[in-house]
């Protein structure tokens, strides 16, 4: 009777997690001398595990005179929830050696489930070839396992292949296998996956939302959330709400965001701190970095997610001083940086100059919290280096960093070769990168301003003639217009938009205008081989301009114009939309692909250097 109490208690504190209880329970097991009996000391091992004492499992385990196979499943199992897969596996071996054991289906469960996390397919089929000769080899349990373990891999063909061979297929691998074909990008075999399940739920219904959201498919995303709306699925965990928050992030739909967001409200998710994460970066990627500080500000127990999403919003918005001043509070609180909190704050430095800081921080990042700089690190480093006018240091870095810097690290050195004046350092890195043979368009361009500007004119007939033999694959330009209850797309060059004349209008008067005020075209950032007047025609049907315009036209007066492009905003309309704000006195906000550009009363965020 007591050992029946004993053992559902200790079961109870596994299932909810209550340490200090089943800790109690433990010193009444030992008082009583039961410490011997199997069945207790193995739950014991799973008391542990569970509530994250890995090191008293361990003891525990160590100390145990005898080792089943539960005894080791529940060890196994321990380190899998401590996110110690290796050590996962490292340990298995023991098993034969020390124990003589062979494993169980339990076991073979844990060891897949350590492979998934490592995202080791090598491993993963080590495991699942033995597993196919041993005597559990038709358990269900470890083919979704299976199913789950290749589809984190990226390999839906394997996944589909064990998954075609479970006899009772239940939620857990036809969720596994859709999730895979999601993350994978095959939407039309995840979607038909789900159509052919019997009883869909809301966990099959957000691994095919949320795999989608991965590979990109974020407005197929949308369409299904919406579909799972209507068919009445119960929403009982955020996760879902978390994931299609971000696809909005994703595609800048600031008020698709909005509409999630109060959503969230009314289903009483406000305060997971999942949802809270994910909306202070929906809103900082949606321009609105005011409104991400809002709701950072109403979390109660912030993680080291939920600071970092704010540093990098505010740092990406060109708000130096707050992201610093945000990091100081971050480590204040007790919390360790990760590696992109530190890309955040080494990017916001170089917003500000502060170069000291910068160095301090890329070094506080190796010796005080041990993580080992990434190629993005350096990058940040030398931008900083780069914009203050650190230009030796900055080509020392290049020379010196255990990574190959590439096409784009040595052009950001050679555009602040320019900025700075430094002629003689152009010349030299124009002709290193000129051997690299790029593939950027906007490289060549930069290198013939580089060496027309050292007098160095058969260098420019050089690179001229590179570019006019060169098929330039380049991705077509187009900006995005977000209006509320409508969104535009416009294409460079485009003429068929049903507004053409109201648009062409605009973009007319304005261009006079700011012709007045001493705006001369910067025709350099044309390619092609044409007159002068032909030039200021492309530029003049930038896709960013139409967007602009069509925003001035439709949007309601004194709104932010917020706009989003695919590639890299070109000097031109950059010089372009500074004079805009300033006419209109209307703040414009771009996210092109390298940050945001908040353009108001003639000036950008960026400091004109992106």
């Amino acid at each position: 009777m007591l050992y029946s109490h004993l053992l559902r208690q200790l079961q109870l504190c596994a299932r909810r997690q209550i340490s200090s209880q089943g800790k109690q329970l433990h010193a009444i097991i030992i008082r009583l001398g039961l410490d011997r009996f199997g069945p207790l000391t193995n739950n014991l091992l799973d008391m542990y595990g569970k509530c994250g004492l890995l090191q008293d499992a361990l003891q525990l385990f160590d100390e145990m005179s005898h080792r089943d196979l539960v005894s080791w499943a529940s060890i196994l199992t321990a380190h899998n929830l401590a996110n110690l897969p290796y050590q996962t596996l490292s340990i298995f071996l023991n098993m034969f050696t020390v124990d003589g054991l062979q494993p169980d289906h339990f076991v073979f469960a844990s060891l897949v489930k350590a492979c998934a996390c490592l995202g080791d397919p090598r491993l993963g089929k080590q495991v699942h070839a033995r597993f196919i000769i041993s005597p559990f080899h038709d358990d269900d349990v470890v083919k979704s396992s299976l199913v789950d373990m290749y589809s984190k891999c990226g390999l839906p063909d394997d996944a589909r292949l064990v998954f075609d061979k479970i006899y009772r297929k239940n939620s857990v691998s036809w969720t596994a296998m859709i999730s895979g074909y999601a993350q994978s990008g095959r939407k039309s075999e995840a979607i038909g996956l789900l159509r052919c399940m019997s009883e869909k739920n809301l966990f099959s219904w957000t691994a095919l939302i949320s795999g989608l959201i991965q590979s990109g498919h974020c407005i197929d995303a949308f369409n299904l959330f919406i579909e799972m709306r209507r068919e009445g699925v119960d929403i009982v965990d955020p996760f879902i709400i978390s994931s299609i928050i971000g696809a909005s992030a994703n595609v800048a739909a600031l008020e698709l965001g909005k509409q999630v967001h109060c959503l969230a409200i009314s289903l009483g998710y406000q305060s997971s701190i999942f949802v809270s994460n994910a909306l202070v970066d929906m809103y900082a990627k949606c321009s609105d970095v005011l409104a991400a500080k809002d709701i950072f500000d109403t979390i109660c127990q912030r993680d080291i997610v939920s600071w970092t999403s704010i540093i990098v919003g505010m740092a990406q918005h060109g708000r130096a001083e707050a992201a610093l001043s945000l990091y100081d509070k971050m480590i204040l609180a007790g919390l360790k940086p990760n590696e992109v909190t530190f890309i955040a704050v080494i990017y916001a430095c170089s917003h500000v100059g502060l170069v000291s800081k910068g160095r301090s921080l890329f070094k506080s990042m190796i010796e005080d919290y041990g993580l080992s700089p990434s190629l993005h690190h350096y990058t940040c480093l030398l931008d900083l280096y780069s914009r203050s006018g650190h230009l030796d240091e900055a080509e020392n870095l290049l020379k010196v960093m255990p990574f190959r810097p590439d096409e784009a690290a040595w052009a950001a050195l050679l555009s602040a070769c320019q900025r700075h004046g430094n002629s003689q350092m152009g010349v030299r890195v124009a002709d290193h990168l000129l051997s690299l043979e790029p593939k950027d368009p906007s490289t060549y361009i930069l290198l013939s301003n580089t060496f027309a500007a050292a007098a160095m004119w058969e260098s420019v007939s050089k690179v001229r003639k590179l570019m006019a033999g060169m098929e330039f694959k380049k991705e077509p330009g187009y900006s995005g217009i977000d209006l509320g209850k409508e969104s535009q797309v416009f294409y460079a060059g485009e003429t068929s938009h049903p507004m053409r004349e109201e648009i062409f209008g605009l973009l007319k008067e304005l261009d006079a205008e700011i012709r007045r005020r001493g705006y001369v075209p910067d025709t350099s950032f044309v390619l092609h081989d044409m007159e002068q007047h032909e030039k200021e025609r492309q530029l003049f049907w930038h896709s960013e301009r139409l967007a602009m315009a069509y925003g001035l036209l439709k949007a309601v007066p004194g709104t932010v114009i917020r706009i989003v492009k695919n590639l890299r905003v070109c000097g031109d309309c950059h010089t372009f939309l500074k004079y805009i704000s300033s006419i209109v006195e209307r703040e414009i906000i771009v996210r092109d692909a390298s940050r945001f550009h908040h353009f108001k009363d003639g000036r950008c965020s960026c400091g004109d250097f992106w």
